[in-house]
Formats: structure tokens, C-alpha cells, sequence
């Protein structure tokens, strides 16, 4: 008999040679009917692999990620089937599960795929799927291995780098395929499939190499749950954020500055403003004290920080002074100035916390095709703060950082979140500093705070940071899509390297722990993500232009202009739109634009000292007729529901 442990902590007790299958329907025929894919011990497993020791079991369905994961794996292999049926002769090389989907990396040598070979490939994938063939894994010996891709150069490579006694290959239908393992039981489950499109990518990555077809799709087990997906992806594009920018006129690109480095033109300057002022107002409540610090720093600066090593290598290269031998690098990360910053004088605990805050730019080169509108730049602006205190304070201040975030995130209309705990990797500590004794403090301190304040919280190793552990905040937006917005760090090994101190009660020198803290993470990534889970309409407070006025003719000028003082007194932004249109183009163009309130001027509203308000997005249901005073209160009444009170 073997002990099977289960996620809910469980332990049951089976005979050796039981596969997940077995023990799942041990548990429920109904929930055995929704398993697709298991793991034993870490590992990804076949839902009929024989289970013959002792180990935890953990049995996912499509609602989990390794679930998905798993389906569009398997999914990949009978695309690849298909396209070796449709396209003989072709080179299959890899095909893994990617987010919301797969690819499969092919050879086509001197035949093509274009648009139109789509629906054909589909309708062979569907009735392989129907065929419900099952996922065989079997072990291959490497000479057998070579043997049978003799003829294909990309999966000899690959073969070559493995090890006699580790090379297993998977069997479905007809088709054989060098893999891993990972699938669900069988094509069957497949019910619905679509390519979403083809690109070119060179082997292994490395552009010397040659460029291959990259076949991108994804796949379903309800036809229901793919026509959803597609939707999703039309209300997408609605919502990209480079599309929405360009059209309210918020940022642009331009090739002769350079990829990757934003240009913010006056609306969208304007937004990020009310942004920066938003968040200094509530870090000037807690106690945050404004720096500012240059935007390059002497190399040695981020060796000593660790930088320089983490990041150097692929980063902007170091500029060079007329001064021999003198190096300075445009700067990857704010927090080794602000170490400095704290190193200017010395300190007690009475001193501490000490919390700098600054909207400090920084500079990291991405690939240009890594590069994607203001969610992938080579240029952008942190929210960046580091708070100095001593180990007894550690605890208050990481909770008041959380209250932090979350007033941020309330404000913003950010409700559906999971803080994730990012810990180090339980194998591989190589890539990061410190002792152990000091990640372990930093993690039980980020443990224990989020806990005490009640977050949805999930654990993930390997994500860390390599100074110290985080607590990453992952937002859902407006269309189920997951981001991480905001972060908090512990870091004791920042101090260390930068020999920062405090004079302790007991008149000795104690080394003061830090808080790296970024509600926004970045002002352009945070800016976009906003973009597109408001798809423009960013709440009241914080909207370029609140209302516009439209004056029926231009006998109504004047009155507009005295309304649009009014409302300046009142600190409502608003403008007017005098051009010689008809009123119905001026009401497109300010829907276009999304501005909240279309406030109309004619002869009535000018006799009556009054406005007629004709909300954004509202069509049909009629204008209401109000005073310049009703407005502003109605607008003021709005702000105050969106618009949060920091408290501390």
C-alpha cells in the first residue's frame, strides 16, 4: 500500500500501481470526469501514470492553470498532426502551451500557410480530436531517438543535449512526437480549436539561426467557451491601450527619439500629474518625505547595489567620460540612491522609519521585440519609496504600506485582486544575495503581515526579487485579465552592501531593515493597464477634461464661455467647442474623446441661466436641464464616491 496526500491535506491510503485517474474517481465519478491532467510530487504526471510510492497528489481540470496548461499542450501535438498530414515533408521542432494557448515552431521549407490554409487545418484537428485517441507516453532509447528523426535536424539537436534513459515519447492516433509528458487523457476532450495566427520566429530564438513558421492557436472543451474567448479578444483591440492613447491623444512614439521611450503629450502629461499628485497627497499623510536624484549614476554605485550584475550585461551600456577610466550607467532602479541618500548623515532608532518617496525615471533595455506600447518601455517612471526602519518596526510599516496600495487601488476602481507572496526558488538560490537567516526574516515579516490583514493571498516560488522576497499585487481588470500592479519588498541585504546604520538604544551600531514599496510599479505600465480596464473612461477626478461645452450657434458664444468660468471657479476642467459644426458632429467628436459631460448651450439655457447635461455613453436616454450650481454639485458627489480619503 502506498499514502497518497492530497491538497486539502488528506491522507489516503491505496494499492501500489493506482493512477490520479483511479484516485480521482475514488474520490467523485463526477469530478474524475473533469480531470485532465495530475502532478505527483512536483512533477506533471499522465492522468494513467502508475503512482508506486508515497507523495502528494495534486488533480487539475480546465479550471486550473495547469490544467490549460496541459489541454494546450496536448492540443499542440494533434495540430502538429494535422500539419504534417496537410504539409508533407514539413519539420516539426517545438510546440508548448503558452498563455491562453499554444504554438508550434515548423519548417515549412519551400511550402506556405497563409490565412487561407486556416479552416482547413481546423477541420482536420477537429476530427482527429473526435476520434478520442489517447496520450501514451513511452520511454525511447537516444539511438532510437536519432534513428527516427534522423531526417529532421531540429529534434536531433535537441535529442543530442538529452540523456540516455531520460527521452520519452508520446503517442496519439497515428502520430509520434519527442515530448516530456503533460497531457490530458485523451483528443476527445478537444471540442472546439482555432488558429489565431502565424509568425515567423528563428530556431532557438537566435536570429543566426534559420526562421522558421511559428503557428499560433488555442483550443477549448466547450465551442461555447472559445466564442466567448474570441469576443474577449474583439473587446480587446476595442481596449488597447496604443489604440485609446492615440485617439484621446495621451502619448505617442517617435522613431528618431527612439523605440521604447514615450513621449507624453499635454493631456496625457496632465494625467499623469493628477496621478503624481494623488499619491503624494496620501504618502505626505504617511509620514513620506520627497527626494529627487539624478537620472545616471558612477557604475560602481549599482555594483556595490548588485545591479550591475543582475542586469548589466543586458542593460543600456556605460557611458563614458572624458575622465579615464571614470563610468557612469543610466539608472536601472532608484533604491541605491536613496541608500545614499540615507547614508548622508548619521541616525538613530529614534530617527527611524525614515520614508523617501520620489517619481524617480529609470532606464532598462528591452528588446526591441520585447518592446509593447507603454507596458514594455526602455524609459519609465516609478512610484518608488523606500522606507529605512528598524527590525521592531518592520511589521507596522509593511502594513501601512499595504493600506497604501489598497487605497490606491479602491480609487482607481482596482477591486478584484490577489496578493501573491513571491518567495525565492526552493532549488536554485545561486541567483540570489544574502543569508538564509535574512531571507527567512524577510519572508515570514511579508508572511505575517498579509495575513493579519486579511489579503487573498497565494504563494509562488522563484518569483522574488534577488535582494529579497515581495508582496506582488495581480489585478484583474475590467475583462478577467490578470496584471501585477503594485509591489512590496523586504530587504536586508540592501543595508548590508551599502553599510547603512543606526545607533540602537543599547548605543550600538544595528543595521536598519527596507521597505521597497511601488503602488503603480510604473507610471506608463499602470497608465495603460488603466487604459484599457476603463477602455478611456478613467474615473471623474481624474478624467483630461471633465465636461465640454457646446453652444448651439454662435449666438450662445458668449454665455458658453461665462458657463465654462464658472465652472474654472469651481476647479471642474472643462473646454468649448466653437467650431462651425453641427451640434449632432460636436456630440460624436466628445464621445470620441469619452468626456464625461456634454453640457449644451442654447437659447433656453441662456434666458434661464442654466445647462443641459447630456452624459457620455448615454444615448437615447435625454438630456436634463440643471444650474451651473446643480452641476458642480452633481459632479462634486461623483468624485467623492470614486474618489477615496486616505486615512492613516
Amino acid at each position: 500500500m502506498i499514502k497518497i496526500t492530497l491538497p486539502d491535506g488528506s491522507i489516503r491510503e491505496f494499492a501500489s500501481g493506482i493512477t490520479p485517474m483511479e484516485v480521482a474517481k475514488s474520490i467523485s465519478e463526477g469530478f474524475a470526469r473533469n480531470v485532465i491532467s495530475a502532478s505527483f510530487n512536483g512533477t506533471t504526471i499522465e492522468t494513467e501514470t502508475p503512482l508506486t510510492t508515497d507523495g502528494s497528489l495534486i488533480l487539475y481540470t480546465w479550471n486550473d492553470a495547469e490544467g490549460k496548461k496541459a489541454f494546450w499542450h496536448s492540443t499542440s501535438h494533434v495540430m502538429a498532426q494535422a500539419l504534417e498530414e496537410l504539409y508533407p515533408g514539413i519539420k516539426l521542432t517545438l510546440g508548448p502551451a503558452i498563455s491562453n494557448g499554444f504554438y508550434y515552431d515548423v519548417d515549412f521549407e519551400d511550402q506556405k500557410i497563409t490565412d487561407a490554409d486556416f479552416k482547413k487545418i481546423e477541420d482536420r484537428v477537429l476530427e482527429i480530436s473526435r476520434g478520442k485517441h489517447e496520450f501514451k507516453m513511452r520511454p525511447v532509447s537516444k539511438a532510437d531517438a536519432l534513428e527516427l528523426y534522423k531526417d529532421n535536424v531540429y529534434k536531433t539537436e535537441l535529442i543530442s543535449n538529452l540523456e540516455d534513459g531520460t527521452i520519452t515519447f508520446c503517442d496519439h492516433a497515428t502520430f509520434t512526437d519527442l515530448c516530456r509528458g503533460g497531457h490530458i487523457p485523451n483528443t476527445g476532450i478537444i471540442k472546439a480549436f482555432k488558429i489565431m495566427s502565424v509568425a515567423g520566429a528563428y530556431w532557438r530564438g537566435d536570429e543566426k539561426n534559420k526562421q522558421l513558421t511559428r503557428v499560433y492557436g488555442t483550443s477549448f472543451p466547450k465551442q461555447k467557451d472559445l466564442t466567448e474567448y474570441l469576443e474577449l479578444l474583439e473587446e480587446a483591440k476595442r481596449r488597447d491601450h496604443r489604440k485609446l492613447g492615440k485617439e484621446l491623444e495621451l502619448f505617442a512614439f517617435s522613431q528618431k527619439v527612439g523605440q521604447g521611450l514615450p513621449l507624453w503629450l499635454p493631456k496625457g502629461a496632465a494625467l499623469r500629474d493628477r496621478l503624481e499628485q494623488f499619491l503624494k497627497k496620501a504618502q505626505k499623510k504617511a509620514g513620506y518625505e520627497q527626494v529627487v536624484t539624478p537620472h545616471i549614476g558612477q557604475k560602481e554605485l549599482y555594483v556595490t547595489s548588485g545591479h550591475y550584475a543582475k542586469y548589466g550585461a543586458d542593460s543600456f551600456q556605460p557611458i563614458h567620460t572624458p575622465a579615464e577610466g571614470e563610468e557612469f550607467l543610466l539608472k536601472p532602479m532608484n533604491c541605491p540612491h536613496h541608500c545614499e541618500i540615507y547614508n548622508v548623515r548619521p541616525w538613530s532608532y529614534k530617527d527611524l522609519p525614515k520614508r523617501y518617496a520620489e517619481f524617480g525615471t529609470v532606464y532598462r533595455y528591452e528588446q526591441s521585440g520585447e518592446l509593447h506600447g507603454l507596458t514594455r518601455v526602455r524609459g519609465f517612471t516609478q512610484d518608488d519609496a523606500h522606507i529605512f526602519c528598524t527590525p521592531e518596526q518592520l511589521d507596522e510599516e509593511f502594513k501601512k504600506v499595504i493600506d497604501l496600495v489598497l487605497y490606491v487601488f479602491g480609487s482607481l476602481g482596482f477591486e478584484n485582486f490577489t496578493a501573491q507572496i513571491s518567495l525565492r526558488d526552493k532549488e536554485n538560490r545561486d541567483k540570489y544575495i544574502g543569508s538564509d537567516e535574512n531571507w527567512e526574516k524577510a519572508e515570514n515579516a511579508i508572511i505575517n503581515a498579509a495575513a493579519d490583514k486579511g489579503l487573498n493571498t497565494v504563494v509562488e516560488y522563484g518569483e522574488a526579487a534577488f535582494y529579497g522576497p515581495k508582496l506582488d499585487f495581480m489585478v484583474k481588470d475590467a475583462l478577467g485579465r490578470q496584471w501585477q500592479l503594485g509591489t512590496i519588498q523586504v530587504d536586508y541585504n540592501l543595508p548590508e552592501r551599502f553599510e547603512l546604520t543606526y545607533k540602537g538604544a543599547d548605543n550600538e551600531l544595528h543595521r536598519p531593515v527596507m521597505i521597497h514599496r511601488a503602488p503603480f510599479g510604473s507610471m506608463e505600465r499602470f497608465i495603460a493597464i488603466l487604459l484599457e480596464h476603463t477602455a478611456g473612461n478613467f474615473p471623474l477626478w481624474l478624467m483630461p477634461e471633465q465636461a465640454i461645452i457646446l453652444s448651439l450657434s454662435e449666438k450662445y458664444e458668449i454665455y458658453a464661455k461665462k458657463v465654462l468660468d464658472l465652472l474654472e471657479n469651481h476647479e471642474i476642467r472643462a473646454l468649448i467647442d466653437n467650431r462651425s459644426e453641427t451640434i449632432g458632429k460636436k456630440i460624436r467628436d466628445a464621445e470620441m474623446q469619452k468626456i464625461p459631460f456634454m453640457l449644451i448651450v442654447g437659447e433656453e439655457e441662456e434666458k434661464n441661466g442654466t445647462i443641459s447635461i447630456r452624459r457620455h455613453g448615454q444615448e437615447g436616454k435625454g438630456n436634463i436641464t440643471v444650474t451651473i450650481d446643480e452641476f458642480v454639485a452633481i459632479v462634486n458627489e461623483e468624485i467623492k464616491k470614486t474618489l477615496k480619503v486616505f486615512t492613516v
